[in-house]
């Protein structure tokens, strides 16, 4: 008796270890629900889009469906490459479009710094007047007083990077570029208020990598990684590659996670015939739709032509 008491003591303790780390490891679930619910009890919820490119009429779709998912948003990041081209009267285009959907968005939009920001595509290289004059007219966009900016929103730190040089004599033109200052701001801004568990947010238009890819969109990316490496409440979200969306766009395999956005403009998908191995699909649209709870985060991505979610996936920080 006493043996078989012992046993099942250690089964008990055995079950409850497999079970108290498979529920701290991040799950994927529901991969194949294609339906749209509103969860509004969420403490937060925002969503993400990358590469608008200015196509209005494919920005104007991602608005409407992710309104319909949930009207009531806390907040709309637009990470970089909101313009084709850093030029006044695409800024203004762009501001027109989000005055008319302003009762469709919410009150909270971030707007990020690209590669195309710095793009204007008559000049064949920016002198050092012109990154800065690029500079002004996105920061004048954002509503912001450097390409690096953070906000908290509803007790959750959004922190984002961003380029300061591009497509000059000193900075190819897909690269992101970050000075030491911003190094710096971003260690101390990571170390503001830190919970261990609570999810923090990180945005930067390129990406430090990417799935099977030997591409690298950042210069400093090794230095971002490595602090990102003491920060597994982190989720990055990049954008730039315009790749198609699927379970690898968001990457486990890290102390922290790195979530792929996807593009609003076109998309990049994989086919053998072609040289690289890539399809330019001009109406694919990609976007990201994150439910934080407590310290639990679930990241969906939402094909937004076909009205489908191509991934649903758990994360607890």
């Amino acid at each position: 008796m006493k043996k078989i008491k012992a046993f099942g003591l250690t089964t008990i303790i055995v079950i409850a270890l497999v079970a108290s780390i498979f529920a701290n490891k991040p799950r994927l679930v529901n991969n194949n629900d294609n339906q749209i619910e509103k969860t509004l009890d969420a403490d937060l919820a925002f969503a993400v889009f990358g590469d608008v490119h200015e196509n209005i009429n494919h920005f104007q779709e991602a608005i409407d469906d992710f309104y319909k998912i949930n009207p009531e948003l806390d907040a709309l990041i637009l990470n970089g490459d909101s313009v084709d081209q850093g030029l006044d009267k695409q800024y203004k285009k762009k501001k027109k479009a989000l005055k008319k959907n302003k009762d469709l968005l919410p009150e909270t939009i971030i707007k990020n710094i690209g590669n195309h920001e710095f793009f204007d595509y008559d000049i064949e290289t920016n002198s050092k007047e012109q990154v800065q004059g690029f500079i002004n007219k996105y920061l004048d966009f954002a509503g912001v007083e450097k390409v690096y900016h953070d906000k908290w929103i509803n007790g959750y730190h959004f922190i984002s990077l961003g380029s300061e040089d591009g497509n000059s004599e000193t900075m190819n033109s897909v690269t992101a570029f970050l000075s030491n200052e911003q190094i710096q701001w971003f260690k101390e801004k990571l170390a503001e208020k830190y919970e261990k568990g609570k999810p923090i947010f990180v945005f930067l238009h390129q990406q430090l990598e990417y799935p099977n890819s030997s591409w690298i969109g950042v210069q400093q990316a090794d230095e971002i990684r490595n602090i990102l490496s003491e920060y597994p409440e982190v989720v990055l979200f990049s954008s730039h590659t315009h790749r198609d969306l699927n379970e690898s766009s968001v990457d486990l395999n890290k102390p922290f996670t790195i979530v792929h956005t996807g593009a609003i403009h076109y998309t990049l998908v994989y086919d053998s015939t072609k040289e690289k191995g890539l399809r330019r699909e001009e109406h694919y649209i990609n976007g990201i739709y994150v439910e934080v709870n407590g310290n639990n985060v679930k990241i969906k991505g939402r094909d937004i032509k076909e009205k489908e979610w191509k991934f649903n996936i758990d994360v607890e920080k």
